[in-house]
């Protein structure tokens, strides 16, 4: 089993956008989970194992955000990504799957979220009418692990409290 959770949000408009923060950005929100991936999966194979691969991306990857260029791109391309690795892992009985939260209330949550304005308006975006909290994620990961969603593969579970269809 394999989560890939680590992430950054340098949060930046669009033109304002630096070579460094996209240069980490891609690091961290990207090229991380393909390696560690690659690492894993290889092993899973060389094993004869099944296993499952759930990779944290975030409801940014769907919807547009202001500032947030750089941040949604990436996580875009860890969807995609995520999709691939299911499609070519999948004949290995490797699942692959994302899970896509709203703003948790992590301490870069609470960062890039501490402006009242600001975090205001989002959750009035949100139908459930708050951000989530990590066992809100961690929920949703521990499923996509389990034989409960022994089908499921190169699918996205939004945790996003509906913000989607607002």
């Amino acid at each position: 089993l394999l989560v890939n959770n680590a992430a950054v949000a340098l949060l930046q408009p669009f033109l304002e956008v630096t070579r460094e923060a996209l240069d980490r950005s891609l690091d961290v929100n990207l090229r991380s989970v393909l390696h560690v991936s690659q690492i894993v999966a290889r092993q899973m194979i060389a094993q004869g194992v099944p296993g499952a691969i759930v990779n944290v991306s975030s409801q940014a990857s769907q919807r547009a955000l202001r500032d947030h260029a750089v941040y949604c791109s990436t996580k875009s391309a860890l969807d995609m990504l995520s999709k691939v690795m299911a499609m070519e892992l999948g004949p290995h009985k490797i699942r692959v799957n994302t899970v896509n939260p709203t703003v948790v209330m992590t301490d870069m949550g609470r960062i890039n979220w501490s402006d009242p304005q600001k975090s205001a308006a989002m959750i009035n975006r949100i139908p459930l009418g708050k951000f989530a909290e990590v066992d809100d994620v961690v929920n949703g990961i521990l499923f996509l692990l389990s034989d409960k969603s022994a089908m499921t593969t190169g699918s996205s579970l939004m945790v996003d409290g509906g913000f989607l269809v607002s």
